[in-house]
């Protein structure tokens, strides 16, 4: 009886360490750098277990959710065009930190594929002496400088983990709070609950893996001519109009570019102030 409740102890301490913490942020940006007024508020998850963390928009797998079930019902579901585009959001990427070998992988959608760099760049974090309360949490202060902004982090040690939203980490304790000196971007700790594992993340198109400042010039190629940045993408076989579901026949393509490239450029202008300014 004494092994049987000794490895039943150690089961179920196997299973609570096994399990997934979600941190969830409420993110403020004023991505338009031509309009300060635009702010966007949405939510993002920070997952983390003993090995890893990922960093990414909550709108992102709902919208992996539906597409998902799109593709497995053979697109006899169709997309509801309003339901979409309500789950739009300006954190496109994902950011996973490896525990084990301390490296942060960032990853991108670029056209038609994903692009991933390894970050090369640590943050210096400067701990002050100054402390406050927020929510819950006896917070401490902590500033450093990265991709061109001044960042103010308020970090916890009431709980047991060295991460943080975004790419931040390297504190002892977890972000709490994270903003920038104009104001333009935050990260506020909403909640957190346990859930059983990470999320299923769509990857369709191929993965790319290159160094940061190749993921740069190539975002750069994409906004400046995205027709022809698609149709250069392996295995692509170029840019189609898709056929129409209606029995209306084949849309016009170059209607359909002429609407993507729009689409595109819109997007750019209204992500003119990125996070990292270099």
């Amino acid at each position: 009886m004494k092994k049987i409740g000794v490895f039943i102890t150690v089961l179920l301490a196997q299973v609570t360490f096994a399990q997934v913490n979600r941190f969830v942020y409420q993110v403020t940006m004023k991505p338009n750098a031509a309009d300060k007024s635009d702010i966007k508020t949405e939510n993002a998850y920070l997952d983390i277990s003993a090995d890893k963390s990922m960093f990414y928009s909550e709108n992102r797998i709902k919208r992996d959710s539906v597409m998902r079930a799109n593709f497995q019902s053979g697109g006899a579901r169709g997309f509801n065009r309003d339901q979409m585009e309500s789950l739009r959001s300006v954190i496109n990427y994902s950011i996973e930190k490896n525990k084990k070998d301390q490296k942060t992988a960032y990853k991108d959608r670029i056209g038609r594929d994903i692009y991933t760099y390894e970050e090369e760049r640590p943050l210096n974090w400067k701990i002050l002496s100054e402390t406050t309360k927020i929510g819950d949490y006896k917070v401490q202060k902590a500033e450093a400088d990265f991709g061109g902004r001044r960042w103010t982090a308020w970090f916890t040690t009431d709980l047991p983990y060295q991460d943080g939203p975004y790419k931040f980490s390297g504190l002892p304790g977890l972000v709490v709070k994270a903003e920038d000196s104009t104001g333009d971007y935050s990260f506020d700790l909403m909640k957190n609950y346990k859930i059983a594992d990470f999320p299923e993340m769509n990857t369709f198109g191929n993965v790319m893996k290159v160094k940061r400042t190749d993921y740069i010039k190539q975002q750069e190629k994409y906004k400046s001519d995205p027709t022809a940045f698609m149709n250069s993408q392996r295995g692509s076989g170029g840019i189609n109009a898709p056929r129409s579901r209606n029995g209306g026949g084949d849309q016009n393509p170059a209607e359909m570019r002429k609407r993507m490239e729009d689409r595109i450029k819109e997007e750019a202008k209204n992500n003119s102030n990125p996070i990292e300014l270099k």
